[in-house]
Order: C-alpha cells, then structure tokens, then sequence
C-alpha cells in the first residue's frame, strides 16, 4: 500500500515529537549517565563520587540504582553538593534514599538556593544528613585522614539563596594534602578566586545549572542565576579548577533535553 507524501511527512513529524518527549521526559531524566575521572597526582588515590541537584520528590527505581552503585563503587568520600530538596516535606525521602546508601562511607553535603527558597527546615535537614554519617557543612569545614592522606573540605553556604562567605567557612582550617571545595553555585569560584589568599585548593565542586536542562544543539535559552558564565563539566582556564555537575533532578519544569542526568565519580 503506498503512502502519500503528506502521509509520509506528518507521520515522520509524529515520531520525531514522540522520540522528542520520550527523551526529554524519561530518557535524559532517568537513564542517569555516569561520568569518570582521574585527576590523581599519585599512587595512593581516593575515590570520590559527586550527588549534585537531587530535586527530590519521591524514592524512585533510578534512585535505588544509583545507591547499588555507590555502594558497588565504594567510594572514600560522598559530596552532596546542594538542591537536595526543596520543602521540609521531602526530607523524609531523601532519607529513604541515604539509608540505601553504605552509612560507613563518610558523607559531607551543602546548601543549595532551593533549600532556602523552598524555606527547607535546615536544622531537621543537618538530622537526616547527620544520621546518615553525613555533614552539612555551611560555611564551614573539616580536615579529616584517609589511608594516610589528609582531606580537607570546604562547604560555602549557597551563593545566591544563602551567605556565601570564604573567610568563614575557611577559618581555622587544618592545611590537608587534598582540598575540595564544595560550592553550588558556580559563579560563586569567580569571586572565591580572589579571596582564597593563601588557600591551596586542589577541585571545586559545583551543580545548580543542570547543563541548561533545557538545550537545542548547544543553545541553552536559560540559566539560573548564580550560574555565571558556567554550564557543565570542566573549568580549567584558572585555579582553582571546577567541575560543574548536571545534577539529577529538575526544576520549574519536569523534562531534560541536551542535559541528561548525571553522576560523577572523579579519582583524585
């Protein structure tokens, strides 16, 4: 049976917008697309994975794959680096998550803006984190020793919805061999360049742009503020350098196009 040419063409326009909607509303947002690193300087690595813009709403299937694979990957450090939630009400899912994840894997987490605009509990959110051997560090930090090598983080309350301030969160740090600043929002290493003085920093560790979320062939219409002129992945142009996560949940709107989910798992 033949098929007319007008046929043809609207049937061709259907499923591109069904391919369309199938990957902005569940490919990109839950095929979460993991990404591997190695910045090591020597033999005796640490393994550090990076949880970035989790949105999180309900315990989903994705959610559980990603703890079986942390828990697989045994990483020595787990980041959260901010937007977890967005109410108080969805604290007790977030929980539901960090229980699946190995309690003995020390964890350190930080504010996003959504946690302020979402007028998040902070002090209910620093119990969930905490019982889950993880630290919500707001403009402070920690030296802590892992086979022999000193680690010392730094967490910068979130930039745009918070207080961010470097001199605080950096007061009385211990010098590590390792320094990993923990900062949302990305703009925020602009400013951070020339205030860290002294401060060796080794990775800056951002989220909150989630690639654009919404992308056509490398045009991103939109990007929250406090994002500057970052979007993804690497920032090597000056020190410290920076990665910028895509994170995993959404925001405003439920869909991802050109900015699949991810995960981040850097050797350093």
């Amino acid at each position: 049976m033949k098929i007319s040419r007008g046929k043809f063409i609207k049937k061709g326009i259907l499923a591109s917008i069904g391919l369309v909607l199938f990957d902005s509303l569940w490919f990109e947002k839950y095929v979460i697309d993991w990404n591997y690193y190695d910045v090591s300087k020597n033999g005796n690595k640490l393994k550090i994975i990076q949880i970035s813009d989790l949105h999180f709403d309900e315990l989903r299937l994705f959610h559980k794959s990603i703890a079986k694979k942390i828990n697989l990957l045994k990483p020595d450090l787990i980041f959260i680096t901010g937007d977890s939630v967005d109410r108080t009400d969805k604290i007790e899912g977030l929980n539901s998550f960090l229980k699946l994840i190995d309690r003995s894997i020390r964890k350190f987490a930080i504010t996003g803006n959504w946690e302020y605009w979402g007028d998040v509990d902070l002090e209910k959110l620093a119990k969930v984190y905490d019982d889950n051997n993880c630290e919500l560090l707001i403009n402070e930090n920690r030296t802590i020793t892992i086979r022999d090598r000193k680690v010392s983080v730094i967490g910068i309350d979130d930039f745009v919805g918070g207080n961010a301030d470097f001199h605080k969160a950096t007061k009385g740090l211990e010098p590590g061999d390792t320094t990993i600043v923990l900062s949302h929002c990305p703009e925020h290493r602009d400013k951070m360049r020339t205030q860290k003085g002294k401060v060796h920093i080794d990775l800056v560790l951002s989220g909150h742009t989630h690639g654009g979320q919404i992308t056509f062939l490398g045009f991103v219409p939109f990007k929250p503020q406090g994002s500057g002129r970052y979007l993804k992945g690497w920032y090597t142009d000056y020190e410290p350098k920076m990665y910028i996560s895509k994170g995993i949940g959404t925001s405003m709107l439920p869909i991802r196009l050109g900015a699949r989910a991810e995960m981040v798992e850097i050797d350093i």
